[in-house]
């Protein structure tokens, strides 16, 4: 029994070692800023511009935010969070786990929304944790941007 749980845990470790790298440098590689991409554009639908190379500037410049915001997190919190972008990044932890069939770049903003929607109403934890996760990330992002602000009808810190 012993030899089977140390062979178990081997290949599990085996297997989290495969996973795709998700940061670089303290920032998100192209498969994990697809991922944080689609959920930006499905979370914040609406309060991105509607002119397609506008909403472009807008997502990378919310991804650059990402990453500041990930970086003040502290180490067990990236490191977890990184584990949760390395398993959504492949195609069976974005199929098993959010339920989504189109890869993260190429799915439609409603496909997205519909994934993040079933993570949020799961009757399991885990799922729930994922969409909290992903949509407090992106929304940490999004509100850390002082034009932003505007949507809360905040008018920023009062000058002392």
């Amino acid at each position: 029994m012993g030899l089977a749980g140390s062979v178990a845990l081997g290949v599990a470790g085996l297997g989290l070692a495969l996973l795709p790298a998700v940061w670089k440098d303290g920032r998100l590689v192209a498969p994990a800023r697809d991922l944080m991409a689609a959920v930006a554009r499905a979370v914040l639908q609406g309060a991105l511009p509607s002119d397609p190379a506008a909403e472009a500037a807008a997502v990378a410049a919310h991804l650059a935010r990402v990453d500041d915001t990930v970086a003040g997190f502290p180490q067990a919190v990236q490191d977890e969070f990184a584990l949760l972008l390395r398993l959504l990044t492949t195609g069976p932890g974005r199929v098993g786990l959010a339920g989504l069939g189109t890869d993260w770049a190429a799915a439609p903003v409603a496909d997205v929304q519909a994934a993040l929607q079933r993570l949020r109403a799961s009757p399991l934890a885990l799922r729930q944790q994922t969409y909290q996760a992903l949509r407090d990330v992106s929304v940490a992002a999004y509100f850390a941007d002082r034009s932003s602000w505007r949507h809360l009808g905040y008018q920023g810190p009062m000058v002392l």
